[in-house]
């Protein structure tokens, strides 16, 4: 059982618990992103399973009136077991979401997985036209060019600071070299693109920024937040009309998923310990 100092983070170990927290967002006006925890396997049979744990999930969503989609972690679909296997797991999860009409995303992890993971995205969102989005972080300092040669193919781009930590030579290591890439990024994809952006930011100056290049450029776009971080500004974002969704991670690998939360932000550390001293 996830204990509730955890539970503001992760919805539950079942889908059905997934599921539930889904339907009490969707009320709040609020769309959720599922993701069943799992990365880094080295064993086909896990990746295998994920995979198709991730086919029910998305037959089951399309059988409810959820607004939900899914959201996958190549190395859950077998990037460390090769690159084929990877590539041939996303596809069953992507021609599923085609099947049943549910949007796949696919996340972002380190650097040394970008080439791969992107190739993956652009061949699938091309084959589909859309159906598909892709997570890009912005601390990458290839991530402008990787924009070039994305901001024409179908699908989605959802636009992350990143939360890896990478060698200097490869990212941006100063916050604020890492706000101004993200800034110039959101521009180029509002004023290249005509829809599917995805602001994955908690930050209230990125969004209110998104905000202003809509009204520059008329981008359709969407604003992405974490379960349990800014649960306030969620609910506020959807009730002035903005396309809001969260995203929620379930099953029963929650521990490590709930210390990364609680490490990345000040705020999260200090609610985990008024949780621990009952205050």
């Amino acid at each position: 059982m996830i204990p509730p100092i955890a539970s503001r983070f992760v919805a539950g170990e079942t889908s059905a618990s997934a599921f539930e927290h889904a339907r009490a967002a969707n009320d709040d006006g609020v769309s959720v992103i599922l993701n069943l925890l799992g990365e880094h396997y080295d064993d086909r049979a896990d990746a295998d399973a994920d995979a198709a744990a991730y086919e029910q999930l998305v037959a089951d969503i399309a059988d409810t009136d959820l607004d939900a989609c899914v959201s996958v972690k190549p190395s859950q679909l077998g990037l460390d077991v090769g690159d084929d296997a990877f590539r041939a797991n996303f596809r069953r999860v992507v021609e599923a979401g085609r099947e049943h009409g549910v949007f796949v995303w696919c996340d972002m992890e380190d650097a040394t997985t970008t080439d791969v993971t992107l190739d993956a995205f652009e061949t699938l969102a091309r084959e589909f036209d859309g159906g598909v989005g892709q997570c890009v972080q912005a601390n990458l300092r290839r991530t402008r060019d990787d924009l070039d040669r994305l901001v024409d193919v179908p699908g989605k781009i959802r636009l992350v600071k990143g939360a890896y930590e990478e060698d200097s030579d490869v990212a941006y290591t100063d916050k604020a070299d890492v706000n101004e890439a993200f800034r110039d990024d959101l521009e180029l994809l509002f004023r290249k693109r005509d829809d599917g952006v995805a602001v994955g930011s908690h930050d209230p100056a990125m969004i209110s920024y998104a905000k202003e290049l809509h009204d520059e450029y008329g981008t359709g776009f969407e604003v992405q937040m974490l379960m349990g971080v800014r649960p306030d500004a969620q609910r506020e974002l959807a009730a002035e009309g903005y396309d809001v969704w969260q995203y929620a991670p379930y099953g029963d690998k929650w521990l490590s998923y709930f210390y990364r939360r609680v490490r990345e932000r000040k705020e999260n550390a200090l609610f985990a310990l008024r949780a621990i001293a009952g205050v």
